[in-house]
């Protein structure tokens, strides 16, 4: 199973030399990606052409970009480009994502995510095979037959789609290299999401490698796991509490499918009145151990195999701790338990 590891990407979280000796540490030990998150923070793209020149092996992987804010053009652009960059490591990590960030942050209409996600990845591919772009599409239509003048260094970059709706996830396994889940059980996935998985798989063209499910995943390694679990809390609340509005909240919604209802509920209504502390308070000891994996090594290395019994061809580890030491520690100690 291949790890790959996602940067903190928090204001503070890290200072540029502190992000530069992560990720090369990474480098060093051999985890296959680096992830780097968008939101409404940095620009993954421009981190990631950043670090290009600082690694040799690691991929270089964006989780994710949006596909509302950069047409399709502009995404394929970009992805041609980082994977000139990086001497063919670029991988592109792409969602709809939510409300939140399209209207409150971009200001453009949220409307027909699954349409423009598929539109988007067909774009995207015709572009790095240097195809001319003439394309019809319910959301994009593009007549005058350009194609991109400079010649990709591989016409395959994968691409993986962080999705969680039903419908989205089906497509996702319909045309992706890769799912990104968040909020993946190892034990009850397919009951949130196996019926979804299948309808796509059972579309998907023999021309695409097998999926790769690589789910989003907080890892810590401690004997005295409650500091390393408040911090999961407060993850897991901003999801389920504050990505997206009341009416549309896609992490919430899976939460209310993995059966923690009146939590989901009382989570989000706390986060959207502003106490943010007691949302954290609300996630409960069960949500932390089905949606993180936080305590000893031993412990560490039953749920990673229990990840890969589950049919993961890798995780994106978010690794929890509270000083650069302690994340340096934890790069070197989970990737060897897997």
């Amino acid at each position: 199973m291949k790890l790959g590891v996602t940067l903190p990407y928090a204001e503070g979280a890290m200072t540029r030399a502190e992000m530069v000796e992560f990720v090369q540490a990474a480098d060093r030990l051999g985890y296959d990606t680096l992830w780097v998150p968008e939101a409404w923070t940095y620009d993954a793209f421009m981190l990631l052409a950043s670090m290009a020149e600082l690694t040799e092996r690691i991929k270089l992987g964006t989780s994710i970009v949006n596909v509302y804010s950069r047409t399709p053009a502009l995404i394929g652009q970009s992805t041609a480009t980082l994977d000139a960059l990086s001497g063919g490591r670029a991988v592109l990590g792409l969602g709809a994502s939510g409300p939140q960030v399209i209207e409150g942050w971009h200001g453009m209409q949220y409307s027909k995510p699954l349409q423009r996600t598929r539109e988007t990845i067909e774009i995207v591919r015709m572009i790095l095979r240097r195809e001319r772009l003439v394309y019809d599409g319910e959301v994009f239509q593009l007549g005058m037959g350009l194609k991109l003048i400079n010649h990709p260094l591989r016409p395959d970059v994968p691409m993986f789609v962080a999705s969680l709706g039903p419908r989205n996830v089906a497509m996702t396994a319909e045309l992706a290299e890769g799912w990104i889940p968040v909020l993946f059980s190892p034990e009850r996935w397919r009951q949130v999401f196996g019926e979804a998985v299948d309808e796509g798989l059972a579309k998907r063209s023999s021309d695409l490698p097998p999926l790769e499910i690589t789910p989003s995943v907080s890892i810590g390694i401690t004997d005295a796991p409650q500091a390393a679990a408040t911090i999961a809390r407060f993850g897991l609340a901003l999801y389920i509490g504050g990505m997206g509005s009341r009416e549309h909240n896609f992490y919430n919604e899976v939460a209310r499918r993995y059966g923690y209802v009146e939590e989901a509920a009382e989570i989000q209504d706390l986060f959207l009145s502003g106490d943010k502390g007691a949302a954290a308070e609300r996630v409960s000891d069960a949500m932390v151990d089905e949606f993180s994996v936080i305590g000893p090594e031993g412990y560490v290395k039953e749920r990673l195999a229990a990840f890969k019994e589950a049919g993961c061809a890798g995780l994106l580890v978010s690794v929890i701790g509270m000083s650069q030491r302690q994340r340096l520690e934890a790069l070197e100690k989970i990737i060897a338990l897997v």
